[in-house]
């Protein structure tokens, strides 16, 4: 089993580094934005780490949406990926693998835009922070990893890319990844609270302070972590049932 999911992963890097125009935007872009936007808050104080971790779950919900979302639609209308899942072997094994392939970029993703941090907005924070910062992230990766498959799961390979950017981008304008919260008007503000975008970024900022998460922004994670995988789920199983019957 250990030796299938070696392979696996092998693989899937393998096929994602042979497209770089596919996954170094999807590293690079939001350290580059953090530099040119998020960098000039970095004088107001704790708002300039605020938005350092902003910055730090978009990367993170980019992997998802573009990682998953894109590459899972691809591969279903891919013969080599038909022929794949006709070989012995467990049909977990290519999502296993997978997701240990989104959890390297989105750690690439986060690092980079921690460098851009204490580079060029001179944030430095205490070890512990870090700590809890990096958790949040990866705790994030996983309801951001379920809507980017459940995207895949029902888009095309060609609708699946204009999807992501209709979806994603606005997702993270209306999180308060771009602009906080307390600046958005109170109509989208009202919005806001119930998209798991916002609930990812409140794990990222109570991880900066330390404090405990809102149990409403726990539960909204949660949702849309069971709704996106019940979305994955079904449409996969459909997709199942019209190749093999």
């Amino acid at each position: 089993m250990s030796h299938l999911l070696v392979s696996e992963l092998r693989l899937t890097l393998r096929i994602l580094f042979r497209q770089p125009g596919f996954w170094v935007p999807t590293v690079l872009f939001p350290a580059m934005l953090y530099a040119f936007f998020g960098a000039n808050m970095a004088a107001a104080g704790g708002m300039g780490a605020y938005a350092m971790a902003s910055f730090a779950i978009y990367a993170v919900v980019g992997v998802g949406f573009y990682q998953f979302g894109v590459s899972v639609a691809q591969d279903r209308e891919s013969p080599f990926t038909v022929w794949q899942r006709s070989l012995p072997g467990h049909a977990m094994m290519p999502w296993v693998a997978r997701i240990a392939a989104s959890l390297l970029f989105v750690l690439i993703a986060v690092g980079l835009v921690l460098l851009a941090g204490w580079q060029i907005g001179g944030i430095t924070l205490t070890a512990p922070a870090y700590a809890r910062l990096a958790l949040a992230c990866a705790v994030s990766a996983v309801p951001a990893t379920l809507l980017g498959t459940a995207l895949g799961s029902v888009a095309s390979s060609r609708a699946a890319v204009p999807l992501a950017n209709l979806i994603f981008l606005p997702l993270s304008y209306l999180g308060g990844l771009w602009v906080p919260p307390v600046a958005l008007p109170a109509a989208i503000n009202a919005i806001s609270v119930w998209t798991p975008t916002r609930a990812m970024g409140e794990i990222a900022w109570a991880a900066l302070d330390g404090r405990a998460l809102s149990g409403q922004y726990a539960t909204v994670l949660l949702g849309w972590a069971l709704l996106a995988g019940a979305v994955t789920w079904v449409a996969q199983r459909r997709h199942a049932r019209a190749l093999f019957g």
